[in-house]
């Protein structure tokens, strides 16, 4: 790996604090530090979340340990973000073009209104290069905000905004792709996505309906919930870990897990990477997102991670989901 001296930045405009520095293969990335000690670094290539950390140094975010971070390969692990196009839900390349492009730090974003208390953040844009435009002849400004929050949780804010000329509004969908860190997949259980209706991408996207017990995995998985509930609880036996995931704005949510055949098949995945982590992923894919010129789409992603309170080797019922 290589690093290049890190350099502390100072937004005049936003008051926040990052410092920057080379990551792997030389690529730019930013090293956000809560004063309590928990950390998330984001790498440019991507607007890509690669780690974070809680203020143990412990790592809940899952990295591949054969990530490529070569461009134009998507790294595989951490945050993806997802746009214009989640998968193959349309003609682009799949899961969009943000996760394969160079996005800018910008020191004096339009007003952000947001209750952060932290200085911890960051604020990207991208915007379509022309060999974007002949892909996907739209105009955008898309802005995202990473933040660590005082208690380390982790905030990704997306704000995209159709500045076409022509009068032509545009579709997108949406995921923030996240990969969590679990000590063994068998041991976890995802609670809030209990009776709702899910998509089977194994099963040529048919729509079924969730059984009233909570989540838990034997084998490989692909769903698209809809109309989630804005709290998720991803629940860790092992770890005596839960991660709550809030989101607001984003209707759906994905449940993957590639499990050992996909996972043999993937030349940046290892082969039994795939006991260690879970992506549940804040969605908007079964509608997509209209914009006309001049609107704006916001969508808000929020990642704690709580020591589980158990009671005979259960979660206390609801506790985390009906909790603040």
């Amino acid at each position: 790996m290589n690093y290049e001296k890190e350099k502390t930045v100072f937004s005049s405009s936003s008051s926040s604090s990052f410092t920057l520095s080379k990551g792997i293969n030389g690529l730019d990335k930013v090293l956000l530090r809560e004063s309590r000690g928990s950390s998330a670094e984001v790498y440019l290539y991507g607007g890509h979340v690669t780690s974070w950390k809680n203020e143990h140094a412990e790592e809940l975010l899952f990295l591949s340990s054969k990530a490529i971070f070569k461009p134009p390969k998507a790294i595989r692990g951490g945050i993806p973000i997802c746009f214009p196009q989640f998968a193959n839900h349309g003609p682009l390349e799949s899961h969009g073009f943000a996760r394969n492009r160079f996005w800018t730090i910008e020191d004096d974003p339009p007003p952000f209104p947001t209750n952060n208390l932290s200085k911890a953040f960051v604020d990207l844009i991208l915007k379509p290069s022309e060999e974007d435009l002949k892909i996907w002849n739209h105009s955008f400004e898309y802005r995202l905000r990473v933040a660590l929050g005082p208690a380390g949780d982790l905030m990704l804010t997306s704000r995209i905004r159709n500045t076409n000329i022509d009068g032509k509004p545009f579709s997108f969908t949406f995921a923030y792709h996240t990969y969590l860190s679990v000590s063994d997949i068998s041991e976890v259980r995802v609670e809030g996505l209990e009776t709702l209706d899910y998509l089977d991408n194994l099963q040529n996207k048919e729509r079924f309906t969730e059984q009233g017990d909570a989540l838990t995995f034997e084998s490989e998985v692909d769903k698209i919930y809809l109309s989630t509930p804005t709290k998720i609880a991803i629940i860790d036996h092992e770890k005596k870990r839960t991660f709550v995931l809030r989101k607001d704005g984003i209707p759906d949510a994905v449940v993957w897990n590639p499990w050992d055949k996909k996972a043999k098949a993937m030349a940046d995945f290892g082969d039994d990477e795939y006991k260690h982590m879970l992506c549940v992923e804040a969605a908007a894919i079964e509608k997509s997102i209209t914009l006309k010129p001049g609107e704006e789409w916001k969508g808000r992603l929020e990642l704690s991670a709580v020591p589980s309170s158990y009671c005979s080797g259960q979660l206390d019922p609801q506790k985390v989901l009906q909790g603040s």
